[in-house]
């Protein structure tokens, strides 16, 4: 098995911005319906909360190697565990491609203008690596 890690960075105001120029078209296109619930559960913090959670698909695509294979943002889903630390749950076609990994760690934090995620694994490598 070989360690992999994936890290993402994101501007919240430009998540905002997002929100402001497609409003719930942009929600239903990146965040799953629970995502959505949890972000919004707490208005003050929406806006970073959904900006983590960006942060950890990007990063968790980045450490599973999921890039350009037709995997949608909805399929990369960030949970809460009953002690509440973010996890990430797979469907469809990520659960698919990652197959092979182990376990996902997740980190999440925000900060100012600014949040950001990081995501490591186990992943089994190819035969020519």
């Amino acid at each position: 098995m070989k360690l992999a890690v994936g890290i993402d960075l994101v501007m919240i105001s430009r998540i905002a911005e997002s929100l402001e120029c497609f409003g719930d078209r942009f929600l239903q296109r990146i965040f799953t319906d629970r995502e959505i619930a949890y972000a919004t559960a707490a208005p003050a913090l929406t806006l970073e909360r959904l900006a983590a959670r960006f942060a950890a698909k990007e990063a968790a695509m980045k450490a599973l190697g999921l890039a350009g294979r037709g995997v949608g943002w909805r399929s990369i889903e960030v949970t809460t565990s009953e002690s509440g630390s973010p996890e990430l749950q797979l469907h469809g076609a990520a659960a698919t491609f990652a197959a092979g990994a182990g376990d996902l760690a997740l980190s999440l934090s925000h900060e100012g203008d600014f949040a950001t995620a990081i995501v490591v694994t186990h992943i089994q490598p190819s035969p020519t690596q």
